[in-house]
C-alpha cells in the first residue's frame, strides 16, 4: 500500500494544519504543551502591557521569549500533524478504492440468474451477492459458492491475483478487490460503514486513535513532573524577590524569564513528540498491510514474550516434498516410484506432482497410456486417508500408514515389519511417510520432506535474544513435530494440536505473567485468538477468525507476526529512548541555566556557571530556542523509529541510557553555549 502524495503535499498540509490546532480545545488534549501554550498567551500579555509602559523586562526580550514559545507550540503541532498527513495519504489511496457500485443481489444461492441491480451502499450484513468476472467486490463477504481470482492489490500492494472458494479457510473476501475469472457468490458479513476499509481509513487517519494506557501512564508521569517543576519556579521566584530585599539590590529575575524557565525545565520535547510516535507506530503497521483495532494492540505486540507459530507457511514452506522412495521387503525402487506415480496422476496437490516429478527425475518414468491400463483413480478422502487408482489386475493405493496398514489386513494381506521401520524413521527426522500398497503387498513409502523456510533458525535466535520464546503449533505427531522444531530452532511446539490445546496452553501462559502472541485464520483457531493478548488473523480467514483478532493481515501472511511484533517494539523503544533524552535534556538545562540567571544575586555562583554565559537573559533565551528547535530535530527519529536492535530488554535499557541519557545531558550543554555566542556575536545581547 503506497503513498502516492508527494512529500512537499503533507508537509503543506502539516504546516496548514499546525495552525489549525492552536485552538484551546485541541491543546488541553496534550497538558505538557497546554502549559508552554498558556505561556505563549502569558508572555504576549506581558509584551502589551509593557508597550504602555508596564514593564516586567524589556520589551525585545518578551517579545523574543513570546515568539519563540509560539514557534515551540507550533512546532509540537507540526510533528502531530505530519504524522497524522502520512496517514491521511495513506487513507486517500485506500479512499480510491472504495465507491458504490452496482451489483448483483440475490435471494438465494439456487437463483443466480434471477438478481436485483443494486447500490453497495445499500448492502446489509446477510445479503447474498454475485460477482462475475471484471466485477468489483462491493462489500467484505464470505465465499458461499463458488471459486475464482480476485486481485487485491486495492488492499495489499500485491498484484498478483488469489483464489478465493467457499469452504476451508480461505473464503474471505474484502469490498474494493476485484474477481478476474470465474463467479462466486459472497454473503455479505459487515454493515455499511463497518468493512475493513472503512475501519483501516479510520485507523491510519488516527480518528479512532484512542490513547493506549502506556501513553496515559507516561502523559500522568510528565504531568507530575511539570507539576514539580512549576512548584520549583514557583519557589524560585519568591527566593529571588526575598533575596533582593534582603541584599537591597532590584530584583534581577523577571516573570518573564521564569515563565521561559519553567517551560525548559518541563518535560516538552517528548510532551511535544508523544502523539507523533503513536500515530507513527500505527502507521508503519499499517505500511506492512497489517489493520490494529487499537493502538493497545500495537503496544501489547512490543511487550509480548511468547510467540505461538503455525508450522506451516510459517515455519515451513507449507508444500511437503518428495524427496525419497524407499522399498521394503525386496521389492525395487523402481518398481516403487513406477507404482508410486500411477497413484499420484490424479492428484493436485503439491506432495502429489513432487511425486510425480521425482519419478521422473530418478527414473525416467514418462506419462503412460491411461486408457490401455483401464485406469480408475480413487479420489482421496478425509475418511479414508488414501488414494489410488483400479486397472485391470491391480489395486494401487498411496496414503498414511495406519490407513494402508488397516486396508491391507482387510484384504487378507500382511502390514510389513520394515514398512513399520521405515514410517518411523521418516517420522523421526520430521518428515511425513506416504505408504504405498499394490494388491495385499506394501511396496515401500515415500518420504515426504516438510522444507524449513530459509533463515528461520536466525529470526528465532534473534528472537531468543530479545527474550522471546518461540513455540511451534502443528498438528502433526509428537515425534515429527520434535525434529522439525529442532531442525528450525523454536523453543517449543505443541504436537496433535487442537483448539481446547490452544487454549490452555495460552491460559497457562498467561496465567504465569506471560504476554501471548499467535496467529490463526479458522473458525477452530477463533478461542485461541480471543484469548491471546496480541491475536493476528487472516484476511482469508474465516469471519470468526477476523472478530476474534485484534489485528488483521491483508496479506495473510503467516511470517507477518515476526514483523508486527518488532513494530511494537519499535514504538515501544522509541518512546523510551527519546522520554530519557527529554528527562536528561531537562536536567541538564537546569544545571545550565540557574546559575546563570542568580549571578545578579550572587556573584559567588559563577563559579558554577561552567558554560561562561554571557548573561541570564541570554542564557534563557538560547535555553528557550534550544528547547524549540530539539523538537523539530526529533522529528524523523520519531516518526521513523530508533533503529530497532534484538537484544535483551536489560541491554536494551542500558544502550538507551548510553546513548539518549548521556546525549540528552550533553547536547544542551553544547547547543545552548553555540547559541549564546551566536546571539551575542549578532549584538542581540
Amino acid at each position: 500500500m503506497e503513498i502516492k502524495v508527494k512529500d512537499k503535499k503533507i508537509l503543506l498540509h502539516a504546516l496548514k494544519d499546525s495552525f489549525m490546532k492552536l485552538s484551546p480545545k485541541t491543546q488541553i488534549g496534550n497538558p505538557v504543551m497546554f502549559l508552554v501554550y498558556i505561556s505563549a498567551i502569558l508572555t504576549s500579555f506581558l509584551f502589551l502591557l509593557s508597550c504602555f509602559g508596564i514593564k516586567d523586562a524589556s520589551s525585545g526580550y518578551i517579545l523574543g521569549i513570546a515568539v519563540i514559545l509560539w514557534f515551540t507550540v507550533l512546532f509540537a503541532n507540526f510533528a502531530e500533524a505530519i504524522a497524522e498527513g502520512r496517514g491521511k495519504a495513506q487513507a486517500d489511496s485506500l479512499r480510491a478504492s472504495k465507491k458504490d457500485i452496482e451489483t448483483k443481489k440475490i435471494d438465494s444461492i439456487d437463483h443466480k440468474e434471477d438478481f436485483k441491480l443494486v447500490s453497495s451502499a445499500t448492502l446489509r450484513k446477510g445479503d447474498l451477492v454475485l460477482v462475475n468476472a471484471g466485477e468489483q467486490i462491493p462489500a467484505d463477504g464470505e465465499v458461499v459458492e463458488g471459486a475464482a481470482s480476485v486481485d487485491e492489490s486495492a488492499i495489499t500492494g500485491e498484484s498478483a491475483p488469489v483464489i478465493r472458494e467457499a469452504g476451508g479457510d480461505r473464503s474471505a473476501v474484502t469490498g474494493g478487490t476485484m474477481v478476474t475469472s470465474d463467479w462466486i457468490v459472497i454473503q455479505v458479513t459487515s454493515e455499511a460503514g463497518e468493512s475493513f476499509l472503512d475501519k483501516m481509513i479510520a485507523m491510519v487517519e488516527g480518528s479512532s486513535r484512542k490513547k493506549t494506557p502506556n501513553e496515559i501512564a507516561l502523559q500522568i508521569f510528565l504531568v507530575a513532573l511539570t507539576a514539580i517543576f512549576i512548584l520549583v519556579t514557583a519557589s524560585l521566584y519568591s527566593y529571588s524577590l526575598f533575596s533582593s530585599k534582603q541584599l537591597g539590590l532590584e530584583n534581577p529575575t523577571s516573570i518573564t524569564s521564569l515563565i521561559a524557565l519553567l517551560v525548559c525545565l518541563a518535560p516538552t520535547t517528548i510532551g511535544a513528540l508523544l502523539s507523533a510516535i503513536g500515530i507513527a507506530g500505527m502507521s508503519r503497521l499499517n505500511q506492512s498491510n497489517v489493520l490494529a483495532m487499537s493502538g493497545r494492540a500495537i503496544e501489547a505486540a512490543g511487550d509480548v514474550d511468547i510467540l505461538m507459530l503455525d508450522k506451516t507457511g510459517t515455519i515451513t514452506l507449507g508444500n511437503r516434498q518428495a524427496a525419497e522412495f524407499i522399498p521394503v521387503d525386496g521389492h525395487t525402487e523402481q518398481e516403487l516410484a513406477e507404482a508410486a506415480q500411477l497413484a499420484s496422476l490424479a492428484d493436485e496437490t503439491p506432495e502429489g506432482r513432487s511425486v510425480v516429478i521425482l519419478a521422473k527425475e530418478k527414473f525416467g518414468i514418462r506419462e503412460r497410456n491411461l486408457e490401455e491400463l483401464h485406469v480408475s483413480f480413487v479420489p482421496f478422502t478425509a475418511t479414508t486417508r488414501m488414494s489410488g487408482v483400479d486397472m485391470k489386475s491391480d489395486r494401487i493405493r498411496k496414503g498414511a500408514a495406519d490407513s494402508i496398514k488397516e486396508y491391507i489386513i482387510n484384504q487378507g494381506g500382511r502390514y510389513s515389519g520394515q514398512c513399520d521401520v521405515a514410517v518411523k524413521s521418516i517420522a523421526s527426522k520430521g518428515g511425513t511417510p506416504l505408504v504405498v500398497s499394490k494388491n495385499k503387498e506394501i511396496l515401500g513409502v515415500i518420504y515426504l520432506k516438510d522444507i524449513i523456510k530459509a533463515g528461520v533458525n536466525e529470526k528465532f535466535a534473534d528472537l531468543r535474544k530479545m527474550g522471546i520464546k518461540t513455540i511451534m503449533i502443528t498438528g502433526d505427531n509428537p515425534l515429527t513435530a520434535a525434529a522439525i522444531a529442532a531442525e528450525a530452532g523454536v523453543d517449543d511446539f505443541l504436537a496433535e494440536a487442537t483448539p481446547e490445546g490452544k487454549l490452555q496452553m495460552i491460559r497457562d501462559f498467561q496465567a504465569k505473567g506471560h504476554l501471548v502472541a499467535m496467529t490463526g485464520d479458522g473458525t477452530n483457531d477463533a478461542p485461541a485468538l480471543a484469548q491471546a493478548d496480541v491475536a493476528v488473523a487472516m484476511n482469508t480467514g474465516t469471519q470468526a477468525a477476523k472478530e476474534a483478532g485484534n489485528m488483521v493481515d491483508l496479506d495473510s501472511s503467516p511470517t507477518k507476526l515476526i514483523d508486527i511484533v518488532r513494530i511494537g517494539k519499535q514504538l515501544l523503544m522509541t518512546r523510551g529512548s527519546l522520554t530519557t533524552f527529554s528527562i536528561a535534556n531537562d536536567l541538564a538545562k537546569y544545571f545550565a541555566i540557574i546559575p546563570a540567571l542568580f549571578l545578579g544575586l550572587y556573584p559567588e555562583l559563577s563559579a558554577l556557571n561552567i558554560m561562561h554565559l554571557h548573561s541570564a537573559e541570554s542564557a534563557i533565551f538560547s535555553a528557550i530556542i534550544y528547547n524549540a528547535l530539539i523538537i523539530i530535530a526529533l522529528i524523523p527519529l520519531a516518526l521513523k523509529g530508533v533503529k530497532y536492535r534484538e537484544v535483551s530488554a536489560g541491554k536494551l535499557l542500558s544502550w538507551n541510557l548510553l546513548v539518549y541519557g548521556v546525549g540528552g545531558i550533553i547536547a544542551p550543554f553544547i547547543f545552548v553555549k553555540l547559541i549564546d555566542l551566536l546571539l551575542v556575536a549578532t549584538g542581540l545581547f
